[in-house]
């Protein structure tokens, strides 16, 4: 039986929670493993140039204690690369920055209002670039 794929008919708002929905990228033909390793750190592209990072990998949320299965490489990011000061900067473009700080922060779910504060960024050209009808880098609503 074929899936039938819902679309939300609820306007996103500033305070609609976004992520990084990682099953765009497999529904999309992309591998995000491979783009990922783009944002390893100077020091882990060299170290990790020849790992297969395929592997899961339990990572504990240094905030609940909740234990997530994430691959290697996303481990890598998330607990020593993306905690580096210069992987957000002022340069990095609107959706590199909010695609960097869902790294940063283990994927948690945040509003275009919350990403405002975070990036100093404004709220409402955050929420016009994620609500339009382009997804960029994965970046969607949480749905539920």
């Amino acid at each position: 039986m074929t899936e039938i794929k819902r679309i939300s008919l609820v306007k996103p708002t500033i305070h609609t929670r976004f992520h990084i929905d990682f099953d765009w990228w497999s529904q999309n033909d992309r591998d995000w493993r491979v783009y990922l390793r783009g944002y390893l750190c100077p020091e882990h592209q060299v170290s990790l140039a020849n790992v297969d990072l395929f592997d899961l990998v339990d990572w504990v949320d240094p905030e609940t204690a909740e234990v997530h299965q994430v691959d290697g490489l996303q481990n890598v990011l998330i607990t020593h690369c993306a905690k580096q000061p210069s992987f957000i900067t002022q340069h990095s473009t609107l959706v590199d920055s909010v695609f960097r700080l869902f790294l940063t922060n283990g994927n948690t779910p945040l509003s275009p209002e919350e990403l405002a504060e975070e990036l100093g960024r404004d709220a409402n050209l955050l929420l016009r670039t994620l609500s339009g009808p382009r997804v960029y880098k994965g970046l969607r609503p949480c749905l539920g």
